[in-house]
């Protein structure tokens, strides 16, 4: 199953968010933090190269606190400043400091001049990794459209914090091409990706196989799985029959079965799962 979507707002996401990028002190990206290297665009790379930036890893609660540290550990290392984000007010006030100290060089600019003046912070990601709720915290109020899905923010808005910060909620942006196929498979399993553009079935296989060879004994237990060894739609048939969806007749539910456990993933029913890693530091050969 080979998994492409670029709808046309996203290239028009794309142009609008160029022509906003002038007016953007500095650029706050948001990725997931299960899927830290798979939900980075790497056109956002290219696009906020010079601009001081910081990265949020959302959604933090839902992922292993380790992974994250050693996440955060790792982008230190590429210079890029990182932190566990998961929408609590604490986390909020945090980002907020963080936000002070990438924009320093600004604020000193600022202060030359005697003025002090607004700072313009950019809030970038792909689709529905929680740049809305992100604002929502910052400005404490319902001030952007959210929802538990992807293309909901279709247009930039400037958003004012307070007399000296505004914020730009921008539509949620992916790259033309997913070529690596493994990170198009866990942009679905976390909802990036509409349902409607893959084959939901295969697709709860996938992440099935993926939960039983990293969280056998917690994925067996939820999901009442006696065959752990059961191959593709078996695996389906084993939550039916442990979980009891069945259809009139005792047809095995297998639809209601791939929804249940997208889903229970999405929310978090299984614990705190981190599907990436950290590549490890190469060995440097040292001469005797």
């Amino acid at each position: 199953m080979d998994i492409q979507w670029y709808p046309g707002h996203m290239a028009k996401a794309k142009r609008l968010l160029a022509q906003q990028l002038s007016k953007a002190d500095i650029a706050i990206e948001l990725c997931d933090a299960r899927i830290p290297l798979s939900s980075r665009n790497p056109d956002l790379n290219r696009m906020l190269a010079g601009k001081p930036r910081m990265l949020l890893l959302c959604k933090a609660d839902l992922a292993n606190n380790d992974a994250t540290q050693r996440w955060i550990q790792h982008f230190a290392k590429q210079g890029i400043r990182a932190m566990a984000y998961d929408a609590t007010p604490q986390k909020t006030k945090r980002a907020k400091t963080m936000m002070d100290q990438a924009a320093q060089e600004f604020y000193a600019r600022a202060e030359r001049r005697g003025i002090k003046k607004t700072l313009r912070a950019m809030v970038v990601g792909v689709p529905n990794v929680g740049k809305s709720t992100f604002i929502n915290r910052l400005t404490g109020s319902a001030t952007t459209d959210v929802g538990d899905r992807p293309g909901v923010t279709r247009a930039n808005r400037w958003v004012k914090v307070n007399p000296y910060l505004e914020v730009l909620d921008t539509p949620g942006m992916l790259w033309p091409k997913l070529s690596d196929q493994n990170a198009a498979m866990r942009l679905a399993y976390i909802g990036t990706i509409k349902d409607a553009v893959y084959d939901q079935l295969e697709l709860s296989i996938r992440l099935l196989k993926e939960l039983l060879a990293d969280r056998r004994e917690i994925t067996c237990e939820r999901f009442k799985i006696k065959n752990p060894a059961a191959d593709n739609a078996e695996l389906l048939e084993e939550v039916c029959r442990g979980r009891g969806f069945l259809l009139k007749g005792g047809v095995y539910d297998i639809d209601r079965a791939s929804v249940v456990i997208l889903d229970e993933f999405r929310a978090g029913k299984l614990g705190r799962i981190t599907l990436e890693q950290p590549p490890e530091p190469e060995n440097k050969e040292v001469d005797v």
